[in-house]
């Protein structure tokens, strides 16, 4: 059930990020249960059918995507007992581990849960003018994702490693 949850939720990430287009800076995303914002989307009329809700998160505007800065950032965040996990999306630039293709532009959503060895990566490789021009006029609507195993682990670890963090012990140093 947590996975199919986590699940969900990168696939609303992925089409939030994907509905502000390319060239976009970090996205990040708390996931807090739905049961605690159910009053807030039922007074926007939305379904409320997921068990994770995303709630964006405000990233400082000069971090870039792919950064030791991001890393950091993320690092040193410390999330509140309710948030169940968290989702980064980002623009990278994507080689092939076969080394026969060349570095493309991708969107890369790590997403994890917390108290669990639930994750997820997904990758998003942009698609060139010519395979949009190729494919017709809603080319652009097709979102097409990869993922696998240990895929961007440093991302992950770094999510994984900002939902151990104690808040209240950050509020002591």
């Amino acid at each position: 059930m947590r996975q199919q949850a986590l699940n969900k939720a990168m696939m609303e990430a992925v089409e939030f990020v994907h509905a502000e287009g390319w060239d976009a800076p970090p996205t990040l995303f708390a996931l807090v249960p739905t049961e605690l914002v159910v009053d807030q989307l039922a007074a926007l009329d939305e379904e409320a059918d997921s068990p994770l809700t995303l709630v964006v998160q405000e990233l400082p505007e000069h971090i870039l995507p792919g950064s030791d800065e991001l890393g950091d950032y993320i690092a040193r965040l410390a999330w509140p007992a309710e948030v169940e996990g968290v989702i980064l999306a980002q623009e990278i630039v994507f080689m092939d581990t076969s080394g026969t293709a060349e570095a493309s532009p991708a969107r890369l959503f790590s997403g994890v849960l917390r108290d669990e060895d639930i994750e997820q990566t997904l990758l998003q490789i942009r698609p060139t003018e010519e395979e949009l021009e190729a494919a017709g006029p809603f080319a652009e609507d097709d979102i097409q994702l990869r993922g696998g195993p240990n895929v961007a682990p440093a991302v992950i670890g770094a999510l994984r490693y900002s939902l151990e963090n104690d808040p209240q012990e950050d509020d002591l140093h």
